[in-house]
């Protein structure tokens, strides 16, 4: 026989009907690593809850418990997804006739596709605990503004503008020649006045000369003090005001970086555990591969 009718006779390769995609370990390796990532966020809120405390000098920083916080959410990340890896590759049947590098790329997918959808699982499971706690969040954020007094009140001024600003320049034209004028015949409009003043100098970043001259008038007719003490003290109640806006800025500052640095901290965590699974579901297919042959070997010994 020439080797043209050689080739001829060939056994062409046949493509299997079935999929290569097993669901049964995929779910069941999600599932197992959902459970486990619930179970040590619980184990890690109970920890966390003995490092605080209401008490003055029994609780540990705020550095502390974030930092120890974070690592301990990387720890939960990668056990799960080492156990839910390890699970799909280990469950699945053994494919035969398929190549070792074959097998090797189904394993990874397989652990991959496991950790993507335990994260899904996790992430609709706690999403209204997130909520509440973002909540929770904005409310405290708007606590500490509240507490700067006009510093809280600039945001309602630079929604208003306009309004602000005419009020502002019609007390401006209406201002008496002398600023005690007002304050003995009104004290409600002399401090309605003085509040739009201490709005707008908060609205601009400052206030002019002229409207912490007419402040001092108003105190000094309203206090009984002198000129120039009265001029004190309008100088140290706007500084109290701008140290109260830089405090505010400073919260809001570090908390901006406190977020920056846990979402990239996340998303580092996220890629490291999906690496993890996929080589854990090939750990476990290999070494299910392997006791299925060596059961085959030891069944032919005998």
């Amino acid at each position: 026989m020439s080797p043209r009718e050689d080739t001829s006779t060939d056994i062409l390769p046949i493509e299997s009907s079935r999929s290569a995609l097993a669901w049964g370990p995929i779910i069941g390796g999600a599932v197992a690593a959902t459970g486990v990532t619930l179970i040590l966020l619980l184990l890690g809120s109970g920890l966390g809850l003995t490092m605080v405390s209401p008490w003055s000098g029994e609780s540990s920083s705020a550095a502390t418990v974030g930092a120890t916080a974070a690592i301990w959410l990387v720890v939960v990340q990668w056990l799960s997804s080492a156990l839910g890896g390890y699970l799909t590759g280990r469950l699945r049947t053994k494919w035969t006739a398929v190549h070792t590098d074959e097998v090797f790329f189904r394993d990874t997918a397989h652990g991959f596709i496991s950790w993507a959808l335990a994260t899904v699982f996790v992430a609709g499971f706690l999403a209204s605990s997130l909520t509440s706690l973002a909540g929770t969040g904005a409310s405290a954020v708007g606590s500490v503004a509240s507490t700067a007094g006009v510093v809280g009140a600039t945001t309602a001024a630079s929604k208003e503008g306009a309004d602000l600003s005419t009020a502002y320049f019609t007390d401006a034209l209406l201002r008496p020649q002398r600023a005690g004028d007002r304050a003995r015949n009104d004290d409600g409009a002399a401090a309605t006045e003085v509040s739009r003043i201490l709005l707008q100098g908060a609205a601009n970043g400052g206030i002019p000369d002229g409207d912490k001259a007419y402040i001092a008038g108003i105190v000094s007719a309203r206090t009984g003090l002198s000129e120039t003490d009265a001029r004190a003290r309008v100088d140290t109640v706007l500084k109290q005001i701008n140290d109260a806006k830089v405090a505010v800025q400073a919260a809001t500052d570090k908390a901006r970086k406190a977020a920056a640095t846990t979402a990239l901290l996340g998303s580092l965590s996220l890629v490291i555990g999906a690496f993890i699974a996929a080589a854990a579901a090939a750990l476990g297919g290999k070494q299910r591969d392997e006791e299925e042959d060596l059961l085959v070997t030891d069944r032919r010994t005998v």
